[in-house]
């Protein structure tokens, strides 16, 4: 039988959570095993773990919430953490797609440079119109 039994306590000696403690959930293979508790519900290698004397009866598998009420008869902390809320991720568009909507906005400002040229020959040829007809009485006035 493995000094990793489940219900080990443990400490962790390497990485990210060194120093806090743990209670073994699940042996994995010979050199891994499920741990939780103060540090995060993970898989640990038994290099990184150090073995106290005390064992806590658990079952195997046992979820964070049995940890975290055995680690409360003990006086202990757990760490508590909360999963993060997806977001939905931007989808990205095709190419042809993008090329597309380009040639339709395109499409728009060119529309919208035709118009105001329009106006300003309609303007023109008003401008015109008025010009004539001030011009035409005089053209009278002459004969």
């Amino acid at each position: 039988m493995s000094l990793f039994e489940v219900g080990r306590l443990v400490v962790k000696i390497a990485g990210r959570d060194a120093g806090k403690t743990a209670i073994v959930v699940d042996t994995i293979d010979d050199h891994f095993v499920l741990i939780d508790g103060q540090t995060r519900r993970k898989k640990s290698n038994i290099k990184h773990l150090e073995p106290l004397p005390q064992v806590i009866k658990i079952k195997k598998g046992a979820s964070h919430e049995e940890v975290k009420a055995e680690f409360k008869k003990m006086g202990l902390e757990v760490l508590d953490t909360k999963p993060k809320k997806s977001t939905e991720r931007p989808k990205k568009q095709k190419k042809a797609k993008v090329k597309k909507e380009e040639k339709k906005k395109e499409a728009v400002k060119e529309t919208k440079k035709e118009k105001p040229a329009e106006k300003k020959e309609e303007k023109a040829s008003s401008f015109e119109e008025k010009v004539e007809k001030e011009t035409e009485p005089k053209k009278e006035e002459k004969k």
